[in-house]
């Protein structure tokens, strides 16, 4: 069901050669962009006229308007699942605990008597959102991607998530995004979203369309996709702000003979069942343990829900394996190296191992911080790093939606002081006009010392 690497008994290699050893999917993002973007450019000429075509081609629907209308929004939410919007409410509420407490105010510094740098943060005026919505839908992303941009105070936020088909005759549903998303939408005061999906969807987000129901362009796209998605992300890089190209999902789990292999397998199958593309990686020292969950899969896998589609090509496919290790310390070389999207820790003193990770989207200590408790209710956000991006780029929070900008303001007499400093290092990379600069504030002569 799962293969195994084992890297026991050997010295392992530096960085590069170290990822090579290591499972991971293959997700050609290049070879993807090619066929995004005649989508990409069609929806610039097109406008709203290409995105209804798209829903027809790609997600089985007829629309005749892509924005939804407000009403359906408060429908969604007046229809929901009692149970459903007491668990979206808690799930709101612990994220904005956690995003809130990262803001940061402005910062002045005295440079010189005289001479000060001010940093402030300022958030994008506009972002897009994207929320899936192919083979699972996630309520739960339209708040890790709503809820960073609200508390940095973005002004303007739209969301975009796939057209569905009807479930029957009639449906008045059909065609719009799914209700549980539409009602996530509604609870967090968020009323204009657009059925559009897949490169399409960033597409209108990078350009905006015209008309009545139109989408003015956004400064920033943010959100998790399929592979289409994510080479949107990429052609449209330079012209937006993107928070990352992500990829198939990705669980390491980091464990001793102390893990409970009962836990392990129901993380590593929990990751499995989103695609199967996604990854699961055990690595540990304890050929026991390593037995003991490759055992408990089965009857796991068995009792569970899309085990022939997604789950088991997940677990049997090239990015997911049992990595064997000499000790953890080895193992910590290892997951530093994968540098995976969420990352748990079960060891003895899992706190004091999972201090010492570098490279992560996100870390859960011990058996009670299962990777689900963050996907939903920790507070953390779930739309993190994927493909070993982890080791340079960070999960979505309030900082990806925040510029920062800085505020120079010198008097005469602190400029007096520096100039001669700034003439020499201007002469010095022979940009002679910036010295100038200096000495036509000062009678064309450079101030003495």
């Amino acid at each position: 069901m799962i293969s195994r690497i084992d890297l026991r008994g050997e010295a392992l290699p530096e960085g590069a050669a170290l990822r090579d050893l290591l499972p991971r999917a293959e997700f050609d993002v290049e070879a993807a962009l090619e066929k995004v973007r005649p989508i990409c450019e069609d929806v610039h000429h097109r406008g709203t006229a290409a995105l209804i075509e798209y829903a027809e081609r790609f997600d089985g629907v007829t629309l005749t308007q892509v924005r939804v209308p407000r009403a359906a929004l408060t429908e969604a939410l007046e229809q929901l699942d009692p149970e459903v919007r007491a668990a979206l409410e808690e799930s709101i509420r612990r994220a904005r605990i956690v995003h809130r407490a990262q803001r940061r105010a402005e910062h002045i510094t005295q440079v010189v008597p005289g001479g000060t740098v001010t940093e402030k943060w300022v958030p994008v005026e506009r972002v897009g959102l994207y929320a899936p919505g192919g083979r699972s839908v996630y309520p739960s992303s339209v708040i890790m991607n709503v809820v960073p941009a609200q508390e940095a105070g973005v002004e303007s936020i739209a969301l975009a998530s796939p057209p569905q088909k009807p479930r029957f005759d009639g449906d008045p549903a059909g065609g719009r995004p799914h209700p549980t998303i539409l009602a996530a939408c509604a609870l967090l005061g968020v009323d204009e979203v657009y059925a559009a999906g897949g490169a399409q969807a960033v597409a209108m987000f990078a350009y905006g369309t015209a008309g009545p129901d139109g989408c003015a362009p956004a400064n920033m796209v943010t959100g998790p996709g399929n592979i289409w998605v994510a080479a949107a992300k990429r052609y449209f890089t330079g012209r937006i702000g993107i928070d990352t190209e992500a990829g198939p999902t990705e669980i390491a789990v980091l464990a001793d003979d102390t893990a409970d292999p009962v836990h392990v397998a129901a993380d590593l199958i929990s990751q499995a069942e989103h695609d199967p593309m996604a990854a699961a990686v055990l690595v540990t020292d304890s050929p026991e343990l390593a037995d003991a969950v490759e055992k408990e899969l089965e009857p796991q896998v068995a009792a569970t829900k899309h085990v022939i589609d997604r789950i088991l090509p997940a677990l049997a496919g090239k990015q997911s394996a049992i990595v064997l290790v000499d000790d953890i310390e080895a193992g910590l070389r290892v997951v530093n190296a994968y540098g995976a999207e969420h990352l748990e820790v079960q060891t003895t003193d899992a706190a004091a191992i999972a201090a010492r990770v570098r490279n992560a989207g996100a870390i859960f200590v011990g058996p009670w911080a299962p990777v689900s408790l963050g996907d939903y209710c920790a507070g953390s956000n779930h739309v993190l790093p994927t493909g070993g991006c982890a080791c340079h780029s960070s999960g979505l929070s309030v900082q990806s939606f925040l510029r920062g900008i800085h505020i120079v303001d010198y008097s005469r007499d602190a400029l007096a002081e520096v100039t001669h400093h700034v003439v020499t290092l201007a002469e010095a990379e022979d940009l002679p006009a910036h010295g100038a600069a200096m000495k036509a504030r000062f009678g064309w002569k450079v101030p003495q010392k």
